[in-house]
């Protein structure tokens, strides 16, 4: 059996190209025209979904090969796209770049020969004329098995300046579908760790998104993309399905994580609380799906607001984000601090990434924060960017001690634990070091880690949960 979903990777030579603006405005032109558009994020960008998502009304959902496995980038990508008209992947950082020291691996390269795609190459065009012909034509050369079909001219100047481009692509053998011009560029704040996420911004993202859209459509040959993603060749993989994930025997070791040995309870389905709201807007849809997969019911909670858990909670999740931004108004909500404290105390299992470890301890650049570590977290002028090999140190809520798993790494903020805490992983790759905390039911660490690619990690949660 194979399935067919017209789909289009919007790619660049480089970051700061314009791909987000581009591609998002594309998503949101293809779904005013009335089309169901599904959309997808090489790598693993929790911010640029978000902003997908506002575009098309369906969740913004991430391809990584190196967290999620190659195997699993089509059926994931088939399973987001599910009774979709057409699909729209954002890459990252330029063309060819992936993991680095990888090769091509978790490059938007290697996703668009993964999904057989036609990659669009959105090109900034502000500094140059007669030599972006050069540009594209090695893009579109350097690998045969990456079809670079088209290309998108960003920031481009005036009449003449579109004119000198279009003749010096004629013989590139690369169609030129749009260009937008420099006047048009919106907008978008940035702060330490790229776009500031629409749910902090929501009226503003809102107004931004339509912008990116009525430059699409004014700059770019809409009907010709259309029918470009229509030339993609059916994929013979079978959708990603979570419940199939649970329980068909995921692999041991590698990306595959564990094997699920969870299941329907006659007890009902424990609760589990994951926190939202503007300063933890970092999640990947399919851990809650694979939650519910493994029979919990997820309800998601405030932290800025909510002064209490939601009824009956049995475990919490809490994902990255940006606390550092908001930990007056944390640490000011001491009913909600007070009550995980309360839960972490008694056992209940507590899986903490990033923002979520900088909740759980005890002050956050001197503001208090749960306490449920002996650790304090600052602010800090160094970048921690990257994928990351690990392995578990101890049992825990998440993991079994020996468990592989890849994930990655992005924050600018350092924690200072006391002595003697258990760490939660071991780094492999790219160095060795150990990090996190594992504290009773308690998992916390910098790592994020996407459970698809270890989806024995939700059934493991929600086991303990039911305890």
């Amino acid at each position: 059996m194979s399935t067919h979903v017209p789909r289009l990777v919007i790619a660049a030579p480089a970051s700061g190209s314009g791909k987000t603006t581009v591609a998002t405005g594309l998503m949101r032109a293809f779904a005013d025209a009335g089309l169901a558009v599904s959309p997808h994020k090489v790598g693993p960008d929790y911010i640029d979904p978000g902003y997908h998502a506002l575009a098309t009304g369906r969740p913004g959902r991430n391809l990584d090969a190196y967290m999620c496995g190659p195997e699993r980038v089509a059926p994931l990508f088939l399973h987001g796209s599910a009774g979709c008209d057409v699909a729209v992947v954002e890459g990252v950082m330029g063309l060819y770049d992936g993991a680095a020291g990888q090769g091509e691996l978790a490059s938007t390269a290697h996703v668009a020969k993964l999904l057989r795609a036609p990659v669009v190459l959105v090109v900034d065009a502000s500094s140059q004329s007669r030599s972006v012909a050069a540009l594209v034509h090695g893009f579109a050369s350097w690998d045969p098995e990456v079809r670079v079909a088209g290309v998108i001219l960003n920031k481009v100047g005036s009449d003449r300046h579109e004119a000198l481009l279009r003749e010096a692509l004629e013989e590139s053998g690369v169609a030129v579908l749009g260009a937008v011009r420099r006047a048009g560029q919106v907008h978008t704040p940035s702060r330490h760790l790229g776009l500031i996420p629409v749910a902090e911004r929501r009226a503003d993202a809102v107004e931004a998104v339509a912008e990116f859209a009525a430059r699409v459509r004014e700059g770019c040959d809409l009907k010709a993309l259309l029918a470009l993603a229509h030339s993609a060749p059916p994929l013979p993989e079978e959708p990603w399905d979570p419940a199939a994930a649970l329980w068909a025997g995921v692999p041991q070791g590698g990306t595959g994580g564990h094997n699920a040995t969870t299941g329907p309870h006659p007890n009902g389905a424990p609760v589990i609380a994951v926190a939202g709201g503007p300063a933890f807007t970092f999640s990947y849809a399919e851990h809650t799906e694979l939650l519910r997969a493994a029979g919990a019911k997820v309800v998601t909670f405030d932290p800025l607001r909510d002064e209490s858990l939601p009824a009956d909670t049995s475990a919490i999740v809490i994902g990255g984000g940006f606390p550092e931004m908001y930990a007056a108004e944390l640490s000011a909500n001491e009913p909600l601090r007070t009550a995980v404290a309360e839960l972490a105390r008694s056992g209940a299992p507590i899986a903490a990434e990033c923002a979520g470890l900088l909740y759980l301890a005890r002050t956050l650049d001197g503001k208090p924060m749960c306490g449920v570590l002996d650790a304090d977290a600052r602010m800090s002028e160094r970048l921690t960017l990257g994928y990351r090999d690990a392995v578990a140190i101890a049992d825990n809520p998440l993991a079994a001690a020996g468990t592989r798993v890849r994930g990655h790494e992005f924050h600018r903020t350092v924690i200072e634990p006391a002595a003697g805490a258990t760490p939660a992983w071991g780094f492999t790759h790219p160095r060795r070091q150990v990090e996190g905390f594992v504290q009773g039911g308690v998992h916390a660490s910098y790592l994020h880690t996407h459970w698809a690619g270890a989806p024995g990690t939700a059934s493991r949660l929600v086991a303990r949960a039911r305890r």
